[in-house]
């Protein structure tokens, strides 16, 4: 054999020896960080902001959605950007989205909104966030004609977000998903607003309480876009939120491809119908999707 075969053969075999054994049981380590949505524990956060990131992270969580900008005072849990921003560096946590109050802004005039966007993106590249997302609608603005209109607006805001270098998302809930005479307004926020400028938060709880599509389904119609999911349980009486392995959602069964999806990070999170208190309950969910779900991600 021609010494430069002998050596590309070694090397190809070194390679071999370093693959996994058939039938031999390795470790995976996760590819994605656990994450939490803080609204679940917007109380905790609003208290004790520096105690309660030390407990989520004894639980296991290591990145994190913030809630409750302030764009005015810009600030997160009363503490300046900045300071905010010292205390989860010198924590090792991440917080690679936000949720950001743009609702009141939907029926402003473009100039107010994308100033109120600015504000955002100056909190977002504080913490160094990937991600700003539009969380929410409220009640009166749950129209078609909003529908429409919030296209539009995801749009503008979209290519104002990725023009500063971040990413811009939606967060669908159930009231999309509602049927009027055969349109809805996630079939118009997912087809009418552009993918590279306005990506989706998949909240899997709200998609399998009221979306007629699964999550694989809404997945394989676009392919890409769902860069983000939001990963609850469904009470099996109730259909409210529950703590994760305790309602009747099968995760196993319903988690999309990551790949396919385009994910590049997932939030626990429970709103409310806490079997004690918000804080047991996340705790609940990290030791259920430990040891059941992460797995997968």
């Amino acid at each position: 054999m021609e010494r430069r075969n002998f050596i590309s053969s070694m090397a190809a075999l070194g390679a071999t020896a370093l693959l996994p054994i058939p039938g031999y049981s390795m470790l995976k380590k996760p590819k994605y960080k656990m994450g939490l949505q803080l609204f679940t524990i917007h109380e905790e956060m609003m208290k004790n902001t520096l105690g309660t990131l030390h407990a989520v992270k004894a639980m296991g969580f290591q990145d994190f959605e913030i809630f409750g900008f302030d764009g005015e005072k810009e600030t997160f849990y009363g503490y300046k950007s900045s300071e905010f921003r010292k205390i989860i560096d010198d924590l090792q946590i991440t917080v690679s989205s936000g949720h950001f109050g743009f609702s009141p802004y939907l029926d402003k005039p473009d100039d107010v909104l994308k100033r109120f966007a600015d504000q955002c993106i100056n909190g977002a590249r504080a913490l160094n966030m990937k991600y700003i997302t539009w969380p929410w609608l409220a009640p009166e603005q749950r129209t078609m004609e909003h529908f429409q209109l919030l296209a539009e607006k995801l749009n503008l805001v979209g290519e104002q977000v990725t023009a500063a270098g971040l990413g811009f998302a939606y967060h669908n809930h159930g009231f999309e998903f509602i049927d009027y005479n055969g349109e809805n307004g996630f079939d118009i926020i997912s087809n009418e607003t552009d993918p590279e400028l306005v990506k989706l938060q998949m909240d899997m709880y709200w998609v399998m309480h009221s979306s007629k599509y699964s999550p694989k389904e809404l997945v394989e119609k676009q392919p890409g876009r769902y860069v983000m999911w939001h990963i609850k349980d469904m009470d099996k009486a109730t259909r409210d939120y529950t703590e994760l392995g305790n309602g009747s959602i099968n995760y196993a069964e319903i988690l999309p491809d990551p790949v396919e999806s385009g994910l590049e990070f997932y939030y626990l999170e429970q709103g409310g119908n806490y079997a004690y208190s918000p804080m047991k309950s996340i705790a609940d969910s990290a030791d259920y999707f430990k040891k059941h779900l992460q797995t997968y991600l």
